[in-house]
């Protein structure tokens, strides 16, 4: 075994990622000082990451503290501690105990209960009851229990655990719901608190296969008239890498990767007039909510949260097993823990490459016949996570005009149950011959830390007016703008209002442009929606930031996830519907926006037996942040066909 006094290699920037080996010498550490039981489970391991006047002031070379931040879990005792290492110093710099709370699950407890639950008489009995009689056939999925005021719960780590059947090893078990039927497992003592059975649903009569080999009911037959469409890049990619650094045409940026949020966006830059302007500090998932709205028993619980009860980024896919990107692809390793503690990598796990775009921009001038066009192409920076069932892809990409987009792609098997034969479900779509595929929403809550030419910004409203009528308007056609900026955190809770085109810049008001307006970027939203349960569903206790799509706080390193830093089973009051209620301020301040979006997704047919992706997106697009269109300077697209034929001066057209 490997001590605390192992030499590990020397990060090179205060932001870069963990490593295997700083893992593993930080829980040496603790293990040491602290003197933990074999037992203790190791919910988090991650860069405690530094404060950023030593980030944003560090210089090649600089000396800098590396510190881990650690979550303990005590199963014998249900305890939760906190705990941050020195890498530099080798001991254990902060310790705490965290009273009532639940740690989110860990990669290797999934597992645990799978088998925990299949190996179960009581279960299989329950199994026999609907004509399953090989266990080795079942699929577990480990839903969070949520929070339900049931007494029997309290103080308990559960999950609630859901069952499907394979028609065969290996095939799609997604098809056949054993619905009604619940394992209630206490995860720290790794056992069964009780299975619940709302009664024998029938398992559905057609299969759900989605790839041509064992499609029975509905065979695939594979399209053929497909001619190829390649994608190379002849002498490599623009970018630059160097370590989780990356230099993209005038791009700098930085990345990281949790377990918890996945991918990071660190310390964004745009070179403009020779200098890099900062744009954003850090930007990432911060939760993630997914409530149902079906009433069974079988599924009026489900509220799932995956950022915090499951960590999307521990669920991330490797990309080598996959066509998830083409053309010219860099890969990048994510380096996480387990349950004791031990590194495990996700190979290829951030995926970085360049796509074509389209026109950047193009005029034709009509008298002369003289066309300009410029060609677009995005830096796209993406991970895939799997949970259960649902895959989602998450992706930043960066574009020469200085536009940040992030986007979310929406994918796999749709959550569903069986059905009655004749049942037609009322809060759901039947998708096929007795599956029910209730209706539920997808919140995606990110938060952005932004530091436009400096960290001190602020947040403005613009709302579109009507100009009354009157000698000033006497074609009644006149709009104009009008703008506010907030002050205090509770101004800042507002929705999406296409009434009145409100918008929101984030500006920063000691810096301006050459026409004297602060220099700003502007949320640019997308398909969005608002929750339908209400004020006393326990989701809304728990995460009634849904309920708004924009919130802005001062800037609190403590306050780093909407849904609170334990979510897990909680009964809300750490999040951050409750972070604005300190009304600190906020205009000119180092301050935080937190975006939610959402996907009202009314099941179809079409969703079935895998889903089309479906795509979510905002954009921050610059607004006066630069003096004129920033990709004037993008060279002419070069003569590559008899379509564009170009002599020495001349644009294609």
């Amino acid at each position: 075994m490997q001590t605390h006094e192992m030499k590990v290699k020397k990060a090179t920037h205060p932001l870069e990622p963990l490593t295997a080996e700083e893992i593993t010498k930080a829980v040496a550490v603790v293990r040491k000082e602290k003197n933990i039981s074999e037992s203790t489970r190791f919910a988090q391991v991650v860069l405690h990451e530094p404060v950023k006047e030593v980030a944003l002031n560090f210089k090649e070379g600089d000396p800098f503290e590396r510190e881990v931040s650690i979550i303990l879990l005590e199963p014998n005792t249900n305890e939760t501690y906190e705990a941050v290492v020195s890498l530099t110093k080798n001991q254990v710099v902060s310790w705490g105990f965290i009273p009532d709370v639940r740690p989110g699950f860990i990669l290797d407890e999934f597992e645990a209960v799978e088998e925990l639950v299949k190996n179960d008489p009581d279960y299989q009995a329950a199994l026999l009851k609907r004509g399953i009689t090989d266990p080795s056939l079942v699929m577990i999925d480990p839903w969070s229990s949520g929070y339900f005021n049931i007494e029997e719960d309290e103080g308990k780590r559960l999950i609630r655990a859901l069952g499907w059947v394979r028609p065969d090893h290996g095939e799609n078990g997604y098809a056949y719901p054993i619905t009604g039927l619940i394992s209630v497992v206490d995860v720290n003592k790794m056992e069964i608190l009780r299975i619940e059975d709302y009664g024998v649903k029938p398992l559905p009569p057609t299969d759900g296969a989605y790839i041509p080999e064992e499609a029975k009911s509905y065979p695939i037959e594979t399209r053929q008239d497909l001619k190829p469409l390649d994608i190379i890049q002849p002498e490599g990619p623009s970018f630059e890498i160097d370590g989780h650094s990356i230099k993209w045409q005038k791009w700098n940026i930085r990345f990281g990767f949790t377990p918890r949020e996945g991918l990071v966006i660190h310390t964004v830059g745009y070179e403009d007039k020779g200098k890099v302007r900062p744009i954003l500090y850090r930007a990432a998932l911060s939760e993630m909510v997914v409530p149902y709205s079906d009433t069974n028993p079988a599924h009026n619980w489900q509220n799932a949260f995956d950022a915090g009860e499951y960590g999307i980024g521990q669920l991330a896919n490797s990309l080598e097993l996959g066509c998830d990107c083409v053309g010219h692809i860099q890969y990048f390793d994510a380096v996480m823990s387990n349950s004791k503690g031990e590194p495990f990598m996700v190979k290829n796990a951030v995926c970085l490459h360049e796509e074509d775009y389209g026109v950047a921009w193009k005029h034709t001038d009509w008298r002369t016949n003289r066309v300009e066009v410029r060609r677009s192409r995005r830096l796209v920076i993406s991970f895939f996570a799997t949970v259960a069932n649902y895959d989602y892809g998450f992706f930043w990409s960066f574009y020469p005009d200085g536009t940040i987009e992030c986007e979310v792609k929406l994918t796999g098997i749709l959550n569903v149950g069986a059905l009655d034969e004749g049942e037609k479900p009322k809060y759901g779509t039947e998708v096929a011959p007795q599956v029910n595929a209730p209706y539920h929403q997808h919140f995606f809550n990110f938060r952005i830390d932004p530091m436009l030419d400096g960290v001190k910004n602020s947040v403005v409203e613009t709302h579109t007016v009507p100009e009354k009528p009157g000698p000033e308007n006497p074609n009644n056609n006149a709009f104009y703008t009008v703008s506010n900026t907030f002050k205090t955190e509770s101004e800042s809770v507002r929705n999406i209002d296409l009434a009145t085109q409100r918008t929101w810049k984030i500006v920063n008001s000691n810096s301006k442009n050459f026409v004297d307006q602060p220099v700003g970027y502007k949320i640019v939203t997308g398909e969005n929606c608002l929750p339908f349960a209400s004020d006393d569903a326990t989701v809304i206790q728990r995460a009634g930031f849904i309920k708004n799509h924009l919130h802005v706080t001062k800037f609190d390193r403590d306050q780093m996830y909407a849904s609170g830093k334990y979510p897990n089973q909680s009964k809300g009051g750490d999040s951050l519907e409750h972070y604005v209620k300190a009304d600190r301020p906020i205009e000119n301040e180092d301050i935080v926006v937190w975006y939610t979006m959402g996907h009202h997704h009314i099941t179809r047919p079409e969703d079935w037996p895998i889903m089309p992706t479906a795509y979510q997106s905002f954009q921050l697009k610059p607004v006066g942040f630069f003096d004129r269109n920033p990709a004037l300077d993008l060279p002419r697209p070069q003569d590559k066909n008899s379509a564009c034929n170009m002599t020495k001066g001349d644009s294609c057209h």
